[in-house]
């Protein structure tokens, strides 16, 4: 069986392209998203809630480091 025998929705000429594993979804991005919000609301209205931006913003970064450092560990 030949390429085209099997995709035959895949004009002639063109290639398929090769299997890609696709990253692990994670909640790291919207953590860093609201600690950056948490961190400017913090500097218009209390320290504390910039703290807080500050902890789960650094907390988020170093958690979506680590999984892409460990995604590349494992190819």
């Amino acid at each position: 069986m030949t390429n085209d025998e099997t995709h035959t929705n895949v004009p002639r000429g063109w290639e398929l392209l090769p299997p890609e594993r696709l990253p692990r979804p994670n909640f790291f991005p919207a953590g860093v998203a609201m600690g950056t919000t948490f961190i400017f609301w913090g500097l218009i209205t209390s320290w504390v809630i910039l703290v807080v931006g500050i902890g789960l913003f650094a907390a988020s970064f170093a958690g979506w480091i680590y999984e892409m450092l460990r995604e590349r560990r494992h190819r």
